[in-house]
C-alpha cells in the first residue's frame, strides 16, 4: 500500500475512540503526524502514544467543538507543534435518540451544534492553513444523511446537513487545491451508542444496532484512508451502508415501505 501520507500532518477531531481513533492509527501506519482532539484527556493522551509507538509524532489537543475559540485554539496548536496542517477530519459528533415527538428543544440544539456546527466550525478555522499546503477536508457524516430510520430523527438531519455543507464546499473551494471529502459509513463498531442524549459516556449501555452487519473501525479507517488519498468527493461503505444510500436517494418510497414494515407502529403519540 505505501506511504500515502508519508510527511502529512493530520487533525482529527473526535479522534479518542472509535472510528477517530482507528483512522489516527491508519494514517500514522501510512506516515502522517497525527493531531488528535476530543474532551476525554485521557483517551486522547492514549491515542497519541499509541501514535508515537508506529514511529511517528502524535499530540493530544483537548478540544470542545461546540466552542468555536477552542477550535481556533485546537488548530493553532497543531500548526505550531507539527509545522503545518494538510488534512483535517472533523470526525466528532454524537447521535440524538428518539421519536420527532419525544425530543426536546434542548436535545435538537445540541444535536445540530455538535454535528452541524462543529464540523462547519472546524473546516472554518483549518481552512486557511489547508490553502497552505492544498490540503484537505474530511467531514464524516452517515447513511443516515441519506435514509431516515425511526427515533434518529435529529441524528438523520444533522448528518443531511452535514452532506449539505460538504457539497458547498467543494463548490466553494473549487479551484484553491484544497479538497472535501465527506464520508458516510454504514455500521461501524464505536462508542456512539454509548452515549446518551445528553452526550454522557456510559460504557454499560447497549449497542441496539445489528451487529451483524457492523464493520470493525480499523477496516473502516482503511476504507476511509483510501477515499481521502484519493480526494473523493464522497465515499459511501459497508455494503448496506451503499444500499440504504442508493434506495434512500432513487427509491425512497420502496425504502420508507421497506423500513416500515420492519418497526412497530406506536401506539399513540405522547401529548
Amino acid at each position: 500500500m505505501g506511504k500515502r501520507f508519508d510527511g502529512k500532518v493530520v487533525w482529527i477531531t473526535g479522534g479518542g475512540s472509535g472510528i477517530g481513533r482507528a483512522l489516527a492509527l491508519e494514517l500514522a501506519r501510512q506516515g502522517a503526524d497525527v493531531a488528535v482532539s476530543g474532551r476525554r484527556q485521557e483517551r486522547i493522551d492514549e491515542v497519541a502514544r499509541e501514535i508515537c509507538a508506529l514511529g511517528r509524532r502524535g499530540i493530544a489537543v483537548p478540544c470542545d467543538v461546540t466552542d468555536e475559540d477552542d477550535i481556533a485554539q485546537a488548530v493553532a496548536r497543531v500548526v505550531n507543534e507539527l509545522g503545518a496542517l494538510d488534512v483535517a477530519v472533523a470526525n466528532a459528533g454524537f447521535s440524538i435518540s428518539g421519536r420527532i415527538a419525544d425530543i426536546t428543544a434542548d436535545q435538537w440544539r445540541r444535536q445540530l451544534d455538535v454535528n452541524v456546527v462543529g464540523s462547519a466550525l472546524t473546516a472554518k478555522h483549518a481552512l486557511p492553513h489547508l490553502e497552505k499546503t492544498k490540503g484537505r477536508i474530511v467531514l464524516i457524516g452517515s447513511i443516515a444523511a441519506f435514509l431516515g430510520l425511526p427515533k434518529s430523527g435529529a441524528y438523520a438531519a444533522s448528518k443531511w446537513a452535514v452532506r449539505a455543507l460538504g457539497q458547498t464546499l467543494n463548490i466553494e473551494l473549487a479551484g484553491s487545491g484544497v479538497s472535501c471529502t465527506t464520508i458516510h459509513p454504514g455500521f461501524v463498531e464505536s462508542e456512539i451508542a454509548q452515549v446518551d442524549n445528553e452526550g454522557v459516556y456510559n460504557g454499560k449501555r447497549r449497542d441496539r444496532r445489528p451487529q451483524k452487519f457492523m464493520w470493525t473501525a480499523d477496516a473502516a479507517a482503511r476504507t476511509m484512508a483510501s477515499a481521502i488519498h484519493r480526494r473523493k468527493r464522497e465515499h459511501v461503505f459497508t455494503n448496506h451502508g451503499k444500499l440504504g444510500a442508493f434506495m434512500g436517494q432513487h427509491f425512497p418510497g420502496m425504502a420508507l415501505m421497506t423500513i416500515g414494515r420492519s418497526t412497530r407502529r406506536p401506539k399513540a403519540l405522547k401529548p
